[in-house]
């Protein structure tokens, strides 16, 4: 087996669609990035990336690089799971003071499932808080860590 990890963070924007696991979510503000800013999705896709010691999302899909700008990152995160095989498990944890997400969570496992082409019982999605601690406690942000097994 190999383990990966990832770790992703956007700033919160207005103007931007708030999108997390491929979910649309309603909130006053989006994740500021190249692509739709998807911290779940870029942080399995760099734990993939590391388990399977291919550099990370950076490498594969630069900001500079017109082609990604405003990508689905589930698209990005299917080209990646066909870059390092049949995924075993992945667990990921998104953190944001809010919006409340728990009722997005299984939507999200089902995206990150489909596009890593694994059962639904192989891909874990969590959430928590900072407490009102650090720049997603304070609502400037969100972040996302997430880890993976490869076979």
């Amino acid at each position: 087996m190999r383990i990966g990890q990832g770790y992703d963070v956007h700033r919160l924007a207005q103007g931007r669609d708030l999108i997390l696991g491929g979910v649309h979510i309603p909130w006053d503000a989006g994740l500021d990035g190249h692509s739709d800013a998807d911290v779940l999705c870029h942080a399995v896709m760099d734990a993939l990336l590391g388990a399977a010691a291919l550099g990370d999302i950076g490498r594969h899909f630069p900001d500079s690089d017109a082609r990604w700008r405003g990508a689905s990152s589930l698209v990005l995160l299917g080209a990646v799971r066909g870059m390092v095989g049949p995924v075993e498990h992945v667990d990921a944890t998104v953190i944001a003071q809010a919006p409340k997400l728990d009722a997005y969570r299984l939507e999200m496992r089902e995206n990150l499932a489909h596009a890593l082409c694994v059962e639904l019982d192989r891909v874990n999605v969590k959430f928590t808080t900072e407490e009102g601690l650090g720049f997603t406690g304070a609502g400037l942000g969100m972040a996302a860590m997430a880890v993976c097994l490869l076979p």
